[in-house]
């Protein structure tokens, strides 16, 4: 891994819009683009896929070690996912997949490999990585840290407008719930707890539109000096 390619990080909990923020940030800039909690969701894609024992530690690392991921951002669409050359956006949304990612995601040796794994996304001509612990964790020299968030009762309308889009039918209250309860889970773990890095930039989007983030995120680029890096 090369310290000195440039890496910007977007993290953030579910729903404030840091996954579209990067696929933006990383189509103008040109830089290659990490999903990092589509890798865990992949892995366990790749469990169901080999009926891989999710109790085998040895075989859970030994698959994350070798796992195929690639990303490609697609202005106006969620980041294409591909795993050993396939797009997978779609069995990466399945219940099943999540399930299992939710269990392989707390083995501390799983985390270990995957966490190499995500380091060597890092490639020229730079890196926009989005994630929870991108930051805090992964690429804690990163140049610039954003570190977007929303209350949780805009973050739970957001995703009732979603679900409805699909034709699924849900309750706001209920996913404001449920959302909260993420929340406290993910900032108190004991494993990458979900905090903002000390150094990060902190974007409230409650009240923005992503254009609005995406172009003040860009400001920020441009005045720290990023923008000679951005000839293509």
């Amino acid at each position: 891994m090369n310290k000195t390619i440039p890496v910007i990080t977007v993290d953030g909990p579910s729903g404030v819009g840091k996954g579209t923020t990067a696929s933006l940030l990383s189509n103008h800039l040109g830089w290659h683009l990490l999903d990092s909690g589509a890798i865990y969701r992949a892995l366990a894609l790749k469990v169901l896929n080999t009926d891989a024992d999710i109790s085998d530690i040895d075989t859970l690392v030994k698959l994350a070690k070798k796992l195929q991921l690639s990303f490609k951002s697609v202005i106006g669409e969620p980041t294409l996912v591909y795993l050993d050359g396939e797009c997978v956006n779609h069995d990466l949304r399945k219940e099943s997949c999540g399930n299992i990612a939710s269990i392989v995601a707390v083995i501390p040796q799983v985390r270990a490999a995957l966490l190499q794994r995500q380091k060597d996304f890092r490639q020229a001509p730079g890196l926009v990585a989005d994630g929870r612990d991108m930051g805090t964790v992964v690429f804690q020299d990163a140049q610039i840290k954003f570190y977007l968030t929303a209350s949780a009762q805009e973050r739970a309308k957001r995703r009732y407008k979603q679900l409805k889009n699909k034709g699924v039918s849900a309750n706001i209250r209920a996913l404001e719930k449920e959302i909260g309860a993420r929340d406290c889970r993910d900032s108190n773990r004991k494993v990458s707890p979900l905090v903002p890095a000390d150094d990060a930039i902190i974007i409230d989007t409650s009240d923005l539109s992503i254009d609005e983030v995406f172009h003040y995120c860009i400001n920020i680029i441009d005045k720290a000096g990023l923008k000679a890096c951005l000839d293509r």
